[in-house]
């Protein structure tokens, strides 16, 4: 830890100690962990096909069910998600908090099967996923929930015979990830969407044919101060913490959704639960 992050991390613990210690220390556990803010997001590129004009998007991440977000909340998300009309819903990680310690029933995989897309719905493993022998449960559950597991490969979206790729690695932590593998027999001509859980893994994927990068992991860090930002995210995302970044002069766009649960710590102080919704735009040359 550098000196710079050390003052940081130093001076936030201590307003955290003090303001959760006061009046938003209910705010933080009890109010905003509810709020949810959908972000609304236009990706355009030449390279995608006008048919997709107006496609719809949207990503959920890191739900860590089971540590103080139930399946109650689950089900509103799932109302809320609905209502939204999505064309594509993809989740990016980290289903349940400690897969080892949950206790799974059918509930979880009808309110996950109760999301409808036109499209279809994709997942990729998160850290938590895999953690706690998760990695084969969590399958099971998104599988019968009608999602399509990106596993270090990709699938062809298809409408009125134009088509964008969408593809998935491999959690980075605990995962194999080979993005290489993921791409394997990919036109890179099409509009590439690329979900991985953790994002500061964009400065890889930066150097391969992919156009965006959806991911979560970070929550956003949780806990943010004014002028000091987040005090604290987990490794893999250090770099890239919250909302939008271009790399590679522009062509390769990263977008970091602050999640829907919360893990380590039951809090979030100006950090709400997000929601992405992301709009396809045709961008004329």
């Amino acid at each position: 830890m550098n000196r710079r992050t050390f003052i940081k991390r130093s001076i936030g613990s201590l307003l955290t100690f003090i303001g959760l210690s006061g009046g938003t220390y209910y705010y933080s556990k009890e109010i905003e962990t509810h709020l949810l803010k959908v972000t609304e997001e236009t990706i355009s590129s030449p390279k995608i096909d006008p048919i997709f004009n107006n496609f719809k998007v949207i990503q959920f991440s890191d739900t860590h069910i089971g540590f103080h977000y139930s399946l109650n909340q689950l089900k509103e998300l799932a109302r809320k998600i609905n209502a939204l009309n999505p064309d594509l819903i993809v989740f990016t990680g980290d289903l349940v908090d400690e897969p080892n310690n949950y206790h799974w029933g059918q509930e979880l995989n009808n309110i996950l099967l109760s999301m409808q897309a036109t499209y279809g719905k994709y997942w990729i493993y998160g850290n938590h996923d895999h953690g706690g022998y998760g990695t084969d449960i969590v399958y099971e559950v998104m599988e019968q929930s009608g999602f399509n597991l990106l596993q270090n490969s990709h699938a062809i979206i298809t409408k009125d015979n134009s088509h964008f790729t969408l593809a998935g690695v491999d959690d980075v932590m605990l995962g194999n990830p080979d993005l290489t593998e993921a791409l394997n027999e990919a036109n890179p001509n099409l509009f590439t969407l690329l979900l991985a859980h953790e994002p500061d893994y964009a400065d890889t994927a930066a150097e391969f044919p992919i156009d965006v990068q959806l991911s979560g992991h970070s929550h956003g860090g949780q806990v943010r101060f004014p002028f000091i930002g987040d005090l604290y995210t987990p490794l893999l995302a250090e770099k890239y913490v919250q909302g939008k970044y271009y790399l590679n002069d522009d062509k390769f766009k990263l977008f970091v959704n602050s999640g829907i649960g919360t893990t380590r710590l039951p809090y979030r102080f100006l950090c709400k639960p997000e929601l992405h919704v992301y709009t396809l735009q045709n961008q004329h040359i």
